[in-house]
């Protein structure tokens, strides 16, 4: 524990990549397997669900330390985070502990949600007594399911591929999927020996991902080098057909989080079944319905849901929109350039059954004979239904992570607005004394209706002129919100916009965030519900 809690303190701490990967080849090396398997679970994103609930913490510290609970409040607001504050108010340890990290996970962390309420007390208390404040943030962020550690996972694995003497991306393809973390399975990760075409039957590639535009399109070199096509908005996957070593036939569907979402999409499964074994698609889960694709807001009402019913299918059925093709017969065709990959998804596309073929259709290749035709073309994007165009290398392999060179998003500009400051509340982490979280409104007649929230867009010197302002101008409190008065404006962008009944104004924003600060526009000049809707009637949508 004390070993994995110095390696998160440094991880957490550092913006520097080399001492990231030098602190992380350092852990690995000295790690036992079991450590070692728990330390990757937890620097890949994954973590244990919450074991005990947040208000018996809070008040078993309260009690520890003999807190009033206003203390305890006022404590939690300065600080913004729950586990933090815990392991800050707590007394000094009475004892210290040498256990290594898998024994703290799996004989005292996991256990704690079969445990009932005294027998929860009597454990985490002990285990605080035992443990440091950085070792008890870390503890706290396991019981409460909120560990989240700021590190790409291609951070990890190149510093594993140093170690390891393998590929980065044959690391990445052993981790692809669902996988427990025991010491069997680091031992095989890391092993040389395993040849490198060695997926299971179930496993997904790992996706290649694409880097924003930010230099005109001309420098890339000329446009006949490059595959342009529309850029949709639904959720990346990977549809798989293949065959196990008893030669029984599945398929499968991967998102882009390396979630198996099989079960949410039972069309995409009939699909895979049409499929010839050995075959991997990557493409675009995408609501469909009577010959046009349907909202992303629409998408949403089946991601939650692992079995959909009859009338959900009925009502926002989807199709696999593919524009890659990573493995056929058996054969993994990443390496092969992106030019033949599609020649072969086209054949492949063009044997399938009509049926088939209804629900897998080929992302068009959008043509031009010039960046500025392509720019002409890339204005219809909003009329498409989709978020602009996607770039590629036609000399391109299929690479791992995101990386630079070969692909490349060219979004369109954002809608915008100009909007009001009405609520604010404070952030967490780092920000937690700072109003960081807004609530915007917009006019409404005579009144300004709250309409939208933003966290992110601020410098960090206009987050503390505002978070001045806030604390000067507050009209309200409710619990940790503010209400002030409605004097600063600010442009925010987004992506879409939806009519949206869970919300007061009846507009819903896709990834609001704030453009800029307007200081030259008066409140009275600030956008209007009316000027949403015409944003809506202009898209079809009002």
């Amino acid at each position: 524990m004390k070993h994995f809690t110095a390696l998160y303190l440094v991880l957490d701490q550092t913006t520097k990549t080399g001492e990231k990967t030098a602190a992380l080849q350092a852990y690995f090396a000295a790690a036992s397997a079991r450590d070692a398997a728990w330390a990757l679970y937890f620097l890949s994103g994954r973590k244990p669900r919450q074991v005990v609930p947040s208000a018996r913490l809070k008040q078993w510290c309260q009690e520890l330390a003999e807190l009033p609970p206003w203390l305890f409040d006022e404590s939690y607001q300065a600080v913004g985070d729950l586990a933090e504050t815990i392991a800050l108010l707590l007394p000094p340890e009475a004892e210290s502990s040498d256990a290594p990290l898998h024994e703290w996970v799996e004989a005292r962390v996991l256990p704690l949600r079969q445990l009932d309420e005294a027998a929860q007390r009597a454990a985490v208390t002990q285990s605080w007594q035992q443990l440091d404040p950085a070792q008890r943030l870390l503890f706290n962020k396991l019981i409460t399911g909120g560990l989240r550690i700021g590190i790409s996972q291609q951070l990890v694995l190149r510093a594993l591929a140093a170690l390891s003497g393998l590929d980065a991306a044959i690391l990445a393809q052993r981790l692809m999927g669902e996988w427990q973390p025991t010491a069997e399975f680091y031992t095989a990760l890391i092993a040389v020996e395993a040849s490198e075409n060695e997926a299971t039957h179930s496993r997904p590639y790992p996706f290649f991902l694409a880097f924003p535009l930010e230099a005109a399109p001309a420098t890339l070199g000329e446009v006949h080098e490059w595959q342009a096509e529309w850029k949709w908005d639904g959720i990346r996957a990977q549809l798989l057909r293949r065959k196990d070593s008893s030669g029984s036939r599945q398929s499968f569907v991967w998102s882009r989080g390396e979630e198996l979402i099989t079960e949410r999409f039972p069309e995409l499964v009939a699909l895979g079944d049409a499929l010839p074994d050995g075959t991997a698609l990557d493409g675009e889960i995408l609501p469909f319905k009577d010959g046009r694709v349907l909202t992303f807001q629409d998408l949403q009402k089946r991601i939650g849901r692992q079995q959909p019913g009859a009338k959900l299918l009925s009502d926002v059925p989807v199709i696999f929109k593919v524009y890659d093709l990573l493995e056929a017969d058996g054969t993994d065709l990443r390496a092969v350039p992106l030019a033949e990959r599609r020649q072969r998804l086209e054949s492949l596309h063009a044997a399938l059954t009509v049926e088939a073929r209804a629900r897998c259709i080929l992302s068009p290749i959008v043509r031009a004979d010039s960046w500025e035709s392509l720019a002409v073309q890339r204005e219809q994007s909003r009329a498409q239904g989709v978020e602009g165009l996607m770039l590629k290398r036609l000399t391109s392999p299929y690479r791992t992570g995101r990386q630079r060179g070969d692909w490349w998003k060219w979004k369109i500009e954002p809608f915008t607005l100009d909007a009001v400051l009405l609520y604010a509340q404070r952030g967490h982490g780092r920000r937690a004394n700072l109003y960081t979280d807004y609530t915007f409104g917009v006019w409404k007649g005579g009144e300004l209706v709250p309409f939208a929230k933003a966290y992110s867009g601020l410098t960090d010197e206009e987050i503390a002129q505002v978070d001045r302002f806030i604390r000067q101008n507050t009209r309200e409190s409710f619990g940790p919100v503010r209400s002030v008065n409605p004097e600063l404006v600010f442009e925010l962008a987004f992506e879409g916009l939806q009519r949206s009944k869970r919300h007061k104004s009846g507009v819903a924003l896709r990834f609001p965030r704030i453009l800029r600060w307007r200081h030259d526009k008066p409140v009275a000049e600030a956008d209007s519900l009316e000027t949403i809707y015409a944003m809506l009637d202009a898209q079809g949508k009002g």
